[in-house]
């Protein structure tokens, strides 16, 4: 398993990782899960992955690849006009690769599954964000629904959804999916540090902020402490029980 999000702002575009995945209780190892291709001052294209590791490797490696070989595979994500067109192009390859990977007849193919997050900006279009599923369809960021999900996302949902807001500074944002981590991996083995993280600045078609957090990072640790201590202040501050 593992726990990405991407969340989108006035201000542009926040994504954020894990990089652990495992084969059982016993066997972690650290991956990247994040994935970016970009044409300086045209285009930034962020992924992010979640399921089967083999699927979501071959998925990062075709679109690396076929990008790289424009003579023979046109147009590659590097030459599409549009972020929608990009989710296309991913979802097509995602299902692709699923569907190579199965065995014929009736096995099913639920084991080799894989979703994304793909996001972005094209020069010409807004920074915006996608989320694919292992048949290849899509769905698109709304302002309804700011930001996705994929993996482990069910114990660090609910501190995005009362705490986000479009106007939020990249720092505060940053600070918000730190909790978000921080509580999903104190209730989840499968989901585990270093933590990747890229900001993405609108209509400034380049990256030029994209640290990984360790363990030990000191402001890590500091929102990890200062969360639980404020969660443990805000109980004792509730009213108690009564049961008359």
């Amino acid at each position: 398993m593992t726990y990405c999000v991407g969340l989108r702002l006035n201000d542009g575009l926040v994504f954020m990782s894990d990089t652990r995945t495992n084969a059982g209780v016993d066997n972690f190892s650290v991956t990247r899960k994040m994935f970016t291709w970009d044409v300086p001052g045209e285009r930034v294209i962020t992924l992010m992955t979640a399921g089967n590791l083999a699927t979501t490797q071959a998925l990062v490696s075709l679109l690396d690849e076929r990008s790289k070989i424009v003579e023979e595979r046109n147009p590659t994500i590097l030459e599409l006009p549009t972020m929608f067109q990009v989710a296309r192009l991913v979802g097509a390859t995602l299902k692709e690769v699923i569907n190579d990977s199965a065995s014929e007849g009736q096995e099913a193919t639920s084991k080799f599954k894989a979703s994304v997050i793909v996001g972005g900006q094209i020069k010409g279009g807004s920074p915006t964000l996608f989320m694919i599923y292992p048949e290849g369809n899509f769905i698109e960021i709304t302002e309804d629904s700011p930001f996705f999900q994929i993996g482990e996302a069910k114990y660090g949902k609910p501190i995005i959804v009362r705490a986000y807001d479009p106007d939020m500074s990249f720092a505060d944002t940053i600070k918000l999916l730190l909790v978000s981590f921080d509580s999903t991996i104190k209730a989840n083995l499968s989901v585990g540090m270093p933590l990747d993280l890229q900001v993405y600045v609108k209509d400034s078609f380049e990256v030029t902020n994209k640290p990984r957090i360790e363990a030990d990072d000191p402001y890590y640790n500091s929102v990890s402490t200062g969360w639980s201590d404020a969660l443990k202040n805000a109980l004792t501050q509730l009213p108690s029980y009564n049961e008359d």
